[in-house]
């Protein structure tokens, strides 16, 4: 096993210190961001006129001198090395992404960033396109039992702060975020560092309780709190590309084995991979537009409008330049699910633990394991009750693996016949 003198130890942590630097003068969402003017524009046209964004241009000069510097730095060769040597490369392209908002480019800098739908997962021959679209099909059969089974949406944004301040003391103690009501996100919700903000004029589900506390606070707030508080290697607390696609699978997989992913929730995460895709394709602002709200069981058009503003982000609204980073949600869903399995046959529960040390993707976890050892790291502060308590996840991806084994193809014969009748 490798071991790390004290000086190499300091020139790990001095290239960890300027890539963390570096990456925090990349804003990638709050760039890509829309003001809320181009949805009343939208609307006040009769849903006929495209919006038209804008987009701040970003220097990178800074970002490009810290990078370099920490390259100079890690000249080495261990799980370590490769993961700071991943966190550059994924800076120097977040970097190039950003140079080209508004023109083709960002979409080819935006799938080497977090791929595509059509980028293959798992066992290398599936995409997040093929789970999409299995899905949808799946779930749509459903849409009329959904609808009469969702509870309408009848929470204001200030009765879902008072829901979740009610819950979120009972796992973050005196670190509990913000919870703020604004009409300054074109989100229902969204989360920072140490927030969670509700949009004013939305209206939410008593399961947004649950998706929001375990999505959004006890994964993407707590692992970012335990990244920053490591001593040495506080980098682990940023969001960055190299790191969504595992972050927000195990956000979504929180939310599955909480029990808090519902039928729509899921439907909906699988439509954007399958806009992305449509808008690879050439479809326009207004296709993406007509296809979610004929997707919402609610046909609620602002939420349609949003959808369709997450794709065309940063990209081309006609058409041919996605933001494809939301098709990360399920191919790290399927990544999530097979690593936890992994770790279940493995027998170490420790390798589950790893996952919540900070905001790290599956790639790093051979990194983390060698930190730890070394005593660089500590183990997280702050986890969801399943990763804490994990009888249930143990029990569920015990059942899991077992599953995998059996061809479901072979035995739905047996069933069809009187299925079908």
């Amino acid at each position: 096993m490798t071991i790390f003198s004290e000086k190499e130890i300091t020139r790990l942590k001095e290239a960890a210190s300027l890539l963390l630097e570096a990456e925090k003068t990349l804003p990638v969402l709050k760039t890509l961001a829309w003001d809320r003017s181009h949805a009343d524009s939208f609307f006040a046209s009769g849903e006929t006129i495209p919006p038209t964004p804008t987009y701040s241009k970003i220097d990178t000069q800074v970002c490009d001198e810290q990078v370099s510097a920490a390259r100079a730095l890690i000249d080495g060769s261990s799980p370590v090395h490769n993961w700071l040597t991943r966190f550059a490369d994924v800076t120097e392209r977040t970097a190039e992404m950003l140079g080209a908002v508004g023109t083709a480019d960002f979409y080819r800098h935006s799938k080497e960033l977090y791929g595509s739908p059509s980028t293959p997962i798992a066992d290398g021959k599936r995409t997040a396109l093929d789970l999409a679209l299995h899905l949808d099909e799946i779930l749509s059969e459903f849409d009329g039992a959904a609808v009469q089974l969702d509870p309408s949406e009848k929470l204001t944004a200030d009765d879902l702060k008072v829901a979740l301040e009610q819950e979120l003391p009972k796992y973050f103690g005196e670190h509990v975020p913000d919870v703020e009501v604004t009409d300054k996100v074109s989100a229902k919700a969204a989360a920072g560092s140490d927030y969670i903000k509700l949009r004013s004029d939305a209206m939410f589900s008593d399961l947004d309780v649950g998706q929001l506390l375990q999505h959004e606070a006890l994964i993407h707030i707590a692992t970012g709190f335990n990244g920053r508080a490591q001593p040495h290697f506080p980098i682990l607390g940023e969001s960055h590309a190299g790191n969504a696609r595992t972050q927000e699978g195990l956000a979504v997989f929180s939310e599955f084995i909480s029990g808090h992913l519902d039928p729509n929730r899921l439907k909906r995460l699988a439509d954007r991979a399958i806009a992305i895709d449509m808008s690879a394709q050439g479809a326009d602002f207004i296709e993406l537009y007509r296809f979610f709200k004929e997707k919402d069981a609610h046909h609620n058009p602002i939420e349609a409008f949003e959808s369709a503003r997450r794709v065309v982000r940063g990209g081309l609204v006609n058409g041919g330049g996605p933001f494809t980073k939301d098709s990360v949600y399920l191919s790290g869903l399927v990544d999530v699910h097979h690593y936890l399995r992994t770790a279940i046959r493995a027998g170490d529960t420790k390798l589950i633990r790893l996952l919540f040390v900070g905001k790290v993707d599956l790639k790093d976890l051979e990194a983390m394991e060698l930190l730890l050892s070394q005593n660089l790291i500590t183990m997280p502060q702050l986890m969801p009750p399943w990763a804490t308590d994990l009888r249930y996840t143990l029990s569920y991806l015990a059942y899991s693996t077992f599953l995998n084994g059996i061809n479901a193809e072979k035995i739905a014969p047996q069933h069809k016949a009187w299925l079908s009748q």
